[in-house]
């Protein structure tokens, strides 16, 4: 077993790493690559693979977060095969990673763990702080879909201009239930890793407009015949009028349309307006993970 550098190279067998792992998650081979290309150097960012042979059984990450006001927060993720853990390849991987934290100037640690992972975690000074809960459904049965308000209408995301999702996905997440605010988000930056991303099928996502102004969206991240919902947002002014529920509707249908016959999202515990959402449109809960944060 040897722990090396991610490159460029392992983007396939990190995605496959992932997608056994977790089965919900969706991460295609030209997504990572893509991550890897365009981080910012400011967030200090370390990827790492095990490997049994030639075989990728682990991995990790580490790096700051940049998108938040808080000086110091960071973000750690460490995957092992199922068939490969209980042999130290977590633990080996978080101490390079942490230590790695610790040079960069990161204050404090957030990681996410499955209930498998509690205690692994616990053993490394990590504590609970939130509840994010995975979902599925076959997007091919879905309610019937709601009305378009009067004023609105319904555009894909390959018909808009970057910045005018920007304005919207920024507004949209400054309240929404996080461990840090994400209140310092760079429009380059922006634009470079998640409206250049290979993953998000621009076709796919969906936004709802109120004149020229985008009161409402979600964008969409494929992998053949699977998608993911990366982020639903509604600019507050037009919260309670039903967009969030009309532009899913709209996106998952599409999907449908694509031969995606299986969508996922997750949401914080304490985000009910999409819980409700979700609920209605037949979303079924996969499994649970806990946001864990740890003081350097």
């Amino acid at each position: 077993m040897r722990i090396r550098v991610m490159t460029a190279d392992d983007a396939g067998a990190v995605s496959r790493l992932r997608r056994e792992t977790y089965s919900y998650s969706v991460m295609s081979p030209a997504y990572l690559r893509h991550q890897m290309s365009t981080r910012s150097p400011a967030e200090r960012h370390l990827g790492l693979v095990a490997e049994d042979g030639d075989q990728v059984v682990g991995m990790g990450t580490a790096g700051l977060n940049i998108w938040t006001s808080e000086p110091g927060q960071s973000e750690v993720a460490i995957q092992v095969h199922p068939s490969y853990r209980r042999q130290g390849i977590g633990g080996a991987l978080a101490e390079r990673l942490h230590g790695h934290l610790s040079e960069v100037g990161a204050l404090r640690i957030r990681t996410f763990a499955t209930p498998l992972g509690l205690r692994f975690a616990d053993g490394l000074g990590y504590e609970p702080s939130r509840e994010m809960h995975y979902s599925g459904l076959d997007p091919r049965v879905l309610p019937e879909q709601p009305a378009v308000p009067d004023g609105i209408r319904i555009a894909t995301m390959d018909t808009l201009d970057p910045r005018q999702i920007f304005v919207a996905d920024t507004i949209a997440t400054l309240d929404e239930p996080s461990d840090s605010p994400m209140d310092s988000v760079d429009y380059d930056e922006w634009l470079k890793e998640i409206w250049e991303s290979p993953a998000s099928d621009k076709a796919l996502s969906v936004a709802a407009l109120a004149g020229d102004e985008v009161a409402c969206f979600t964008t969409v991240v494929a992998d053949g015949d699977r998608a993911w919902s990366d982020m639903t947002g509604s600019v507050p002014a037009y919260r309670g009028r039903g967009l969030a529920k009309l532009v899913k509707s709209v996106a998952l249908r599409r999907c449908a349309r694509a031969g995606i016959t299986g969508a996922f999202t997750s949401n914080d515990d304490a985000n009910l307006p999409m819980l409700a959402i979700n609920n209605w449109l037949g979303y079924r809960r996969i499994e649970t993970q806990t946001s864990l944060l740890r003081t350097l």
